[in-house]
């Protein structure tokens, strides 16, 4: 494999504060330098980075591949392209598969999946119970041994207060989070979206914020009866932000992610019956919009992940109450959060790059989220200024349900480096990491 130098771009690593030009040199799947005055060696490839920003590779710790069972809307190896095409390095893959990921071989299934993808890491989140049916609890130390790195049941809340305190306890010995998908079903129950005057005037059944705020708090209470790591998926509104600072204050171990949609959509996107805007949680008001926004700058809210939900257009084509949740992310990530984040001065890009690749590695005790000397040679490039159209029907996923189609957005990715080889770059994705590193390509990454 041949070293990689990353010249002149904007070095951004919030875990060593460190912010501005210099170079970066890879080698033999490691950081081997960053800063000034490095030189390339002679063997290695000069990636011209002027202009763009290299950071730690972002990660998402909350995405759905549908491998095993649904491989004709996505699989792991189009997932992990995907994944890199948006620059994330690294994904975590939630277990709502078919059959669920609630065992050792299911786990290793995926692991081995991942590594034949050759794009960005995959990591399993094994079941917290036997089927995702909130009654047994799936054998964590077997799944944690075959590579899983997380258990959630998201697509499922845990019901039973009982599971999921014992969950919590029996997660602390292998020190994993315990993910969970808050919402108290009898509340939610033939929701389609968020319960208010949209909802009303639609003549839609909808889904109270309550329906949340209750289980976020119960998980909160529970974290601090075990002593373990609740981490809250997609979290939408106004009420959990307030509940998760309150268990901060406390000192619980609760952490939090928002989506890039619910920082950037609301109720009224539902006005028209698309169902690239139906989700579980829905969109929500604009306050719990601007709430969410302001608990990532002040840090309330963790981590920003996609929960990348791929479907095929016929399922998505269906009345609006019958149309399945979720939406596609990974491509459009980082784009959504430049453009409706930093560009409106919520956060800089310090901040983008801590919630999505530096607290995400910390919390997940994953490789990467440093550009620290000796770690991970995980790597993400993009251009903050570069404007550009989705265009759904181009997208490396296989899913299109995106509500983001037409829209002009700014920041991209340009080149996506995974143990130190190149597995994308400027609109096309490369050979990945093994058999001896990566295919030969022009020098610039800028594009």
């Amino acid at each position: 494999m041949k070293p990689l130098f990353l010249r002149g771009g904007t070095l951004i690593d919030p875990s060593q504060r460190l912010n501005g030009v210099g170079d970066l040199l890879v080698a033999d799947g490691v950081i081997a330098a960053s800063g000034h005055g490095i030189n390339a060696p002679e063997d290695a490839e000069v990636i011209d980075c002027d202009g763009l920003v290299v950071s730690p590779g972002f990660i998402d710790v909350h995405c759905h591949l549908r491998e095993p069972g649904r491989e004709d809307v996505e699989t792991i190896a189009t997932g992990a392209k995907a994944a890199a095409a948006g620059g994330f390095t690294a994904v975590c893959a939630m277990p709502n598969t078919d059959p669920v990921t609630d065992n050792q071989a299911a786990v290793g299934f995926i692991v081995r999946q991942a590594q034949r993808a050759q794009a960005a890491r995959v990591y399993p989140i094994g079941a917290i119970s036997l089927g995702q049916e909130g009654k047994v609890l799936a054998e964590f130390g077997e799944m944690v041994g075959a590579g899983a790195v997380a258990v959630s049941d998201d697509g499922k809340p845990v019901a039973s207060a009982q599971l999921m305190r014992t969950a919590l306890e029996y997660a602390r010995t292998f020190r994993i989070p315990v993910i969970d998908h808050c919402e108290e079903p009898t509340l939610s129950a033939g929701g389609s979206m968020n319960e208010g005057i949209v909802s009303a005037r639609l003549g839609l059944k909808g889904i109270p914020p309550e329906a949340e705020e209750i289980m976020v708090i119960r998980d909160i209470l529970l974290a601090r009866l075990s002593g373990g790591h609740v981490h809250l998926a997609h979290v939408s509104t106004k009420g959990s932000v307030e509940l998760i600072r309150w268990g901060k204050d406390r000192g619980i171990n609760v952490t939090a992610e928002v989506c890039p949609h619910h920082l950037s959509l609301t109720e009224e996107r539902v006005r028209g019956y698309d169902t690239n805007a139906k989700m579980n949680p829905p969109l929500r008001t604009e306050k719990d919009c601007e709430a969410l926004r302001q608990a990532v700058k002040d840090g309330t809210i963790d981590v920003i992940a996609t929960d990348h939900a791929p479907h095929h257009y016929d399922e998505k084509e269906r009345e609006f109450a019958d149309a399945p949740n979720g939406i596609v992310g990974l491509e459009t990530a980082l784009a959504v959060i430049v453009t409706n984040l930093v560009e409106k001065g919520y956060i800089g890009f310090p901040d983008l790059v801590d919630r999505m690749a530096c607290t995400p590695a910390r919390l997940f005790n994953l490789p990467g989220g440093s550009l620290k000397r000796g770690t991970a040679a995980d790597v993400t490039v993009f251009d903050p200024k570069a404007r550009w159209t989705v265009d759904a029907s181009q997208f490396t996923s296989k899913g299109r349900n995106t509500p983001y189609n037409g829209m002009t957005l700014v920041g991209r990715a340009a080149c996506t480096i995974v143990a130190g080889s190149v597995v994308y770059r400027s609109g096309m994705p490369v050979r990945g990491r093994e058999g001896g590193g990566t295919r030969k390509q022009t020098k610039r990454a800028k594009g």
